[in-house]
């Protein structure tokens, strides 16, 4: 199978530190769940007004590999932040966007949190030759990353966080240019994908122009649970990400 391959940015290089940590290590948690999932919402109910939960709530919320059977997990770094702070649009009215993918979360939070997983392929048998060792190991490399951020409001905050992110998908239907480290990534397409979860939420399927003349798609969602919202971003060095919904199901249940 062709492989198409993403353009070094700061979220690449961030996707690219993940593989290869989840990759060499063992389970941050041995504790497993097997638990049924929430049922999604794409509703928009009022919320009450809250007071923002402050980030040691929120490292208690946030998904773990317990929560998620199959997956590795790995909390974000200074050198996630250091490498994100200058991921930047075009467009003005695509910054809601854009915040989500840099990991800072939807709109004003008042404190972030984000946990970076990935699917695990199936290891290899015992007997496996080196060749297919060597595979199993490249399919590790090329599976869909997920950056979830958690972000915690003060009064309609998170209401307004998820607005203006379903404002943006739709003023940025047409593309937009990141520019992150001094390198530009063209986004040709925002379009609306069906995933629903949690109170309210929006989400959108991003294309992206790719080494070789190939088209990477990426997954944005952004889900609210009352004054939390939940801002997950999908991507895979592959070129094709597949949608983040075991990982956005599990973390909106986690919320209550």
């Amino acid at each position: 199978m062709r492989r198409i391959t993403v353009r070094r940015t700061a979220v690449a290089a961030s996707a690219v530190s993940l593989a290869l940590l989840v990759s060499a290590c063992g389970s941050k948690d041995s504790e497993a769940k097997d638990e049924p999932k929430a049922k999604a919402s794409s509703g928009a109910p009022a919320a009450p007004a809250a007071k923002a939960l402050s980030k040691a709530e929120l490292e208690k919320l946030v998904v773990t590999e317990g929560d998620l059977q199959g997956y590795k997990a790995a909390d974000s770094s200074k050198a996630d932040a250091e490498s994100t702070k200058t991921m930047s649009a075009d467009k003005a009215e695509c910054k809601p966007l854009v915040d989500v993918m840099a990991m800072r979360g939807a709109g004003k939070p008042g404190a972030t949190v984000t946990r970076k997983v990935m699917k695990m392929p199936a290891k290899p048998a015992e007997n496996a030759s080196p060749e297919e060792k060597m595979k199993a190991g490249l399919g590790a490399l090329s599976g869909t990353i997920t950056a979830d951020t958690l972000g915690s409001y003060e009064g309609q905050g998170a209401v307004d966080a998820v607005a203006a992110v379903k404002k943006a998908g739709a003023a940025c239907a047409g593309g937009f240019v990141m520019t992150a480290e001094g390198e530009k990534s063209k986004f040709t397409k925002v379009e609306p994908l069906s995933l629903a979860a949690g109170d309210e939420s929006v989400a959108f399927t991003l294309s992206m122009e790719a080494e070789g003349g190939e088209t990477a798609t990426t997954h944005l969602v952004v889900a609210r649970k009352g004054g939390t919202v939940a801002s997950f971003y999908s991507l895979s060095l592959a070129g094709k990400a597949e949608q983040p919904k075991d990982v956005v199901d599990t973390q909106i249940k986690k919320l209550g």
